[in-house]
């Protein structure tokens, strides 16, 4: 099968969760390469700063089987087709986890198709094990000190016990 060249994948990766990386895992079978773009915006404070997600996905992807080589990751404050044409995407990636992210992103695909007819969007599904994962649900529950082991690589967990 003939790769594609580039694929973007956006989100706030606020932090960057397993299902994050089984999407980006899903994408490198598609894509010579991945850009992950971190979406920043100055009214809206996340968790970590970009410079501390930029981190935590480099050291999660070195402590993967996945190639670093093949991802390079920039922020961005516009619009995702904006961003993906910067890179030279041929698409956008997209993760699924269920109906309701289906319903959402085919919304976003179709507003993205009429503002960018050259970009497709490609959905990757999640897997059985990260299909409940959000990035959201880690933040809350890890702030209520919860366990979120099982839902984030190693250096994401590191990073958020020093939050506590």
């Amino acid at each position: 099968m003939t790769k594609l060249s580039i694929g973007f994948y956006s989100g706030s990766f606020d932090p960057i969760t397993n299902g994050h990386m089984a999407v980006l895992e899903g994408a490198l079978t598609s894509f010579d390469r991945v850009v992950i773009g971190i979406g920043v915006h100055a009214v809206k404070k996340g968790m970590f700063d970009f410079d501390q997600r930029k981190a935590l996905i480099e050291q999660s992807l070195s402590d993967s089987a996945l190639d670093p080589s093949c991802v390079t990751i920039v922020a961005f404050d516009g619009l995702v087709v904006d961003a993906a044409r910067k890179a030279d995407a041929k698409a956008i990636v997209r993760g699924l986890r269920d109906a309701s992210d289906f319903d959402y992103e085919m919304q976003m695909a179709g507003m993205n198709a009429q503002l960018a007819p050259d970009i497709q969007t490609i959905f990757i599904p999640a897997t059985v094990e990260t299909r409940p994962i959000s990035a959201t649900l880690v933040r809350q529950i890890a702030v209520m000190g919860g366990d979120v082991s099982s839902f984030v690589p190693a250096p994401v967990l590191q990073a958020l016990k020093k939050l506590k």
